[in-house]
């Protein structure tokens, strides 16, 4: 998909402030314990912010996505979210029907919170559910117990929020089909419009990993990770959901992340705040994942970019076909005669049963999201 420079770009702002890091997080954020020390931060974090907008208020013609995200954007206190926003409507010009979206974890929604965000404008939220098992989320070291996540998925019901999704996580240690099932089931009880189920990740450097190197706990096999991958996609589609995504399901093509379908489709986007990334044209770059650092370069007038990257011909080749392959739009079969190994390859798949022909384009199917990431490099 080629993008023109008006096109409408996606815009992250990325929160680095949480309540403690879970055991498997490999995101930059910051744990606070205590409420003095995040509120200084907090200040020069969004006034860094300012200067960073500035910095980009010509660069993108206008965007019709806006994602809040973190860490913990919910963890704000009352006026920042306000002035966040004002920050960014001073800077940048959103569409009227613009998808704005934020990242919410359970201890920290609250009613007043809800009605908050409404009234500034944000019509969708991602709840980091993960589990409704108190094992499991203990084990992945979450701060809330299902039984809190059950109260605020209905608090966030009674808000009138029109997009409302849900996060959760499967291929935990010793995770049987028929727990993945009833966290499943117990999330689809409060009516989400949108679910997204992430396998476990064990990332170098973070707690799991630690635990998992010391022979505390063995990952599931890949056996047992694809009987459970089949079990949601079968639960979900059973329910009338979309699975669009590899790890994501919508009740119906008006509740797919808007958001999310830019970077899929390579469009442009830009990120604020620490770690963040962004990329338009064939450029890729990202921010600093430091907050000290990040302030201090705008602080002095400067970009808080870390590093950047400009993808060759075939870069872009690869990695348009491997964003495609994992979606349930898939990719236009006329496309495909750019790859020498197509006509070869794509009988192959299309007899294994990984693609099937809908219309004009090549599509994946359950069994090939299975192997989503190994199938475009079968046509180089």
């Amino acid at each position: 998909m080629k993008t023109r420079a008006d096109d409408p770009a996606g815009l992250y702002v990325h929160v680095p402030f949480c309540r403690q890091k879970c055991r498997y997080c490999d995101f930059y954020s910051i744990p606070y314990t205590s409420l003095k020390p995040s509120t200084s931060l907090v200040t020069e974090w969004l006034h860094a912010l300012d200067q960073e907008a500035m910095l980009y208020k010509d660069r993108f013609a206008f965007f019709d996505t806006l994602y809040l995200g973190g860490g913990t954007p919910t963890l704000l206190a009352t006026d920042e979210p306000a002035r966040l926003v004002e920050i960014l409507q001073r800077h940048f010009a959103f569409c009227p029907d613009a998808e704005i979206s934020l990242e919410a974890n359970p201890n920290d929604v609250t009613l007043e919170k809800l009605h908050l965000f409404r009234e500034l404008g944000f019509n969708r939220i991602s709840l980091g559910v993960q589990s409704m098992d108190d094992r499991e989320l203990a084990f992945l070291g979450r701060t809330h117990s299902a039984r809190q996540a059950a109260r605020v998925m209905e608090r966030i019901r009674a808000s009138g929020f029109p997009g409302f999704g849900v996060d959760l996580i499967y291929g935990l240690p010793r995770q049987t089909e028929a727990e993945w099932r009833r966290t499943l089931q117990e999330t689809l009880a409060f009516s989400p419009n949108h679910i997204s189920c992430y396998q476990l990740t064990v990332s170098r450097g973070t707690p799991l990993w630690e635990m998992q190197e010391a022979g505390l706990f063995e990952p599931p096999d890949e056996e047992q990770e694809r009987a459970l991958f089949l079990t949601a996609s079968e639960v979900l589609e059973g329910q009338g959901f979309v699975h669009y995504e590899v790890s994501n399901f919508a009740s119906g093509t008006a509740h797919f992340c808007r958001h999310n379908v830019k970077y899929w489709e390579r469009a442009p986007y830009l990120g604020l705040g620490p770690s963040a990334h962004s990329f338009q044209g064939d450029t890729r770059w990202w921010n600093h994942r430091s907050v000290r650092k990040y302030c201090g370069d705008l602080n002095r007038g400067r970009r808080p970019v870390q590093g950047s990257e400009r993808l060759s011909e075939e870069q872009v080749s690869l990695e348009r076909l491997s964003l495609q392959l994992r979606t349930k739009a898939g990719t236009a079969i006329r496309d495909l005669s750019d790859y020498e190994k197509a006509d070869r390859v794509l009988p192959g798949l299309l007899e294994a049963g990984l693609l099937e022909v809908i219309g004009e384009r090549a599509v994946p199917t359950r069994e090939g999201f299975l192997v989503a990431d190994r199938l475009p490099l079968l046509f180089f």
